[in-house]
C-alpha cells in the first residue's frame, strides 16, 4: 500500500478494516502538518497498523525509512517507567519504599519521605534546578543527581504533582541505577534486558553508530502555553539553564535523559508498551499482574502545578481521564512528548499505540495529529 505525498509516499502496512487510518495519516501530510511520522499499532498482540512518511532531514531530500529512529522527548518516560516496573517485579526495588532507603542525600529538605512512586508521579517538587548553573552542565550526571538530592523542593513534596520535564528522567534513572545489582545505566537495563532480546529498535543514549539514521528535527514556531506562570514552571521551563545546550547535537543523542531523549520508531515503542498493556513482549512474560496493577495505581490527580491539564499520574504513566488524549477509555495509560510524539496501552481495547514525528508543534499536550489518528483507529475497532 502507497499513497503519494509530494515526492515521497506515504507506505506501509494496515490491516483489513483499518484503511481509514491510512487515510488520516495521509491527511495529516496532505494538510501540511507533518515533515517525516511513524504511526505504529498492535491489537491483541498483532500488528495492524504500521504507517511511515514523509521526509527525515531538514532540506526534505531524504526518504523517512523504516528504521528512521527519531527523538521522541518525554514520551521516553513511559519507557522510562517500564524500565522500572521490571526492576520492581525482580524485587530491586518497590513502589512504596523512600527514595532516600537507596539514595541517602536525597532526604536533604524534607525529602526523606517521599517514595519511588511518589517521585515517578512528578510529587518530589524538583520540576527543574533552583540553583543558577549552565545549559552543558546538563551532560555532568552525577553533578545535577548531587543538585537535585541537595535542592530545596519548590512546594510541599507529596502534595501536588508539578510536571519534571528534565529532572524526571535524572531522578528515574539515579533509582534504576542504585537498585540494579550491577549498578547499571537505565538506558543499558533497557538495552540488555528488554530491547536486545527482541530487536526493539528504541534508545535512551543513542549509541554514536545509529546517529546516521537519526531525523533532524523541524523546531516550532511558536511558544508553547504554559498557562499561569509560578515557581515550578519557571524551573521547569523557563530559567535560561532550564534545558540542556552547548555541547551539540551529537553529544544529546549520545547522553542519557531518561526522561527526555530517547530515540526509535512509533514501531518500537507501540512494541515496548504491551509491557504496559499485559506485562508481555512476543511469548516473554516481563511484569506480573501484580506489578502491573502497582504500576497502574493511580498516585495523584488535580490541577498541575507546571502543565496547564489537569492530569491523573500514575507511577511514570499519565492515565487518560480526564483529558483523553489516548483514546475514549479512561484507564489507557500513556505519555506525550514535546512536539506531538506519544504513545499508549489500552487494556479495554487490547491496543498498544505510538506516534513520531520530526516537525514539531507548540502543544504541551493532545496535539491534533495524533488525536485525528487516534480518532480514525477507535473508529475501526
Amino acid at each position: 500500500m502507497k499513497t503519494e505525498i509530494n515526492k515521497f509516499p506515504v507506505k506501509g502496512y494496515v490491516a483489513e478494516g483499518f484503511e481509514p487510518v491510512n487515510g488520516a495519516f495521509t491527511a495529516n501530510f496532505s494538510d501540511g502538518l507533518e515533515a517525516g511520522a511513524g504511526f505504529c499499532v498492535y491489537k491483541d498482540g498483532e500488528l495492524v497498523v504500521d504507517l511511515i512518511g514523509g521526509t527525515k532531514d531538514k532540506r526534505g531530500a531524504k526518504a523517512w525509512q523504516a528504521n528512521t529512529l527519531v527523538p521522541v522527548f518525554s514520551t521516553t518516560k513511559a519507557v522510562a517507567a517500564l524500565v522500572i516496573a521490571w526492576l520492581v517485579e525482580h524485587d530491586r526495588l518497590n513502589y512504596e519504599q523512600t527514595v532516600a532507603n537507596l539514595w541517602p542525600d536525597f532526604a536533604a529538605h524534607g525529602k526523606g519521605r517521599l517514595t519511588v512512586a511518589q517521585v515517578l508521579s512528578h510529587q518530589a517538587g524538583l520540576s527543574g534546578i533552583t540553583e543558577p548553573m549552565q545549559p552543558e552542565d546538563w551532560f555532568d550526571w552525577d553533578g545535577i543527581c548531587a543538585r537535585l538530592a541537595a535542592q530545596k523542593p519548590i512546594w510541599p513534596p507529596g502534595t501536588k504533582s508539578g510536571y519534571h520535564p528534565l529532572t524526571f528522567g535524572f531522578l528515574a534513572g539515579k533509582i534504576a541505577q542504585l537498585a540494579d545489582s550491577k549498578n547499571r545505566t537505565l538506558g543499558t537495563i533497557l538495552r540488555e534486558d528488554i530491547c536486545a532480546p527482541h530487536d526493539i529498535d528504541f534508545f535512551i543514549g543513542t549509541p554514536e553508530s545509529e546517529h546516521e539514521r537519526c531525523a533532524d528535527l523541524h523546531k516550532p514556531k511558536a511558544m508553547a502555553n504554559f498557562g499561569e506562570i509560578n515557581a515550578a514552571t519557571k524551573a521547569a521551563f523557563l530559567r535560561p539553564w532550564s534545558s540542556p545546550g552547548r555541547r551539540g547535537t551529537e553529544a544529546w543523542r549520545t547522553a542519557e535523559f531518561a526522561g527526555a531523549n530517547g530515540h526509535g520508531t512509533a514501531k518500537s515503542i507501540a512494541r515496548l508498551m504491551q509491557l504496559a498493556l499485559d506485562g508481555h513482549i512476543g511469548e516473554t512474560k516481563y511484569l506480573s499482574q501484580e506489578t502491573l496493577a502497582a504500576l497502574s495505581q493511580p498516585r495523584i490527580s488535580g490541577q498541575d502545578l507546571v502543565l496547564p491539564f489537569d492530569l491523573t499520574l500514575a507511577a511514570g504513566l499519565m492515565i487518560n481521564t480526564p483529558n483523553h488524549f489516548y483514546g475514549p477509555n479512561d484507564n489507557t495509560l500513556g505519555h506525550s512528548g514535546w512536539g506531538g510524539s506519544c504513545a499508549f496501552a489500552d487494556r479495554a481495547a487490547g491496543i498498544t499505540c505510538a506516534y513520531v514525528m520530526n516537525k514539531q508543534s507548540h502543544a504541551l499536550l493532545g496535539d491534533a495529529r495524533p488525536l485525528r489518528l487516534i480518532k480514525a483507529l477507535y473508529k475501526c475497532l
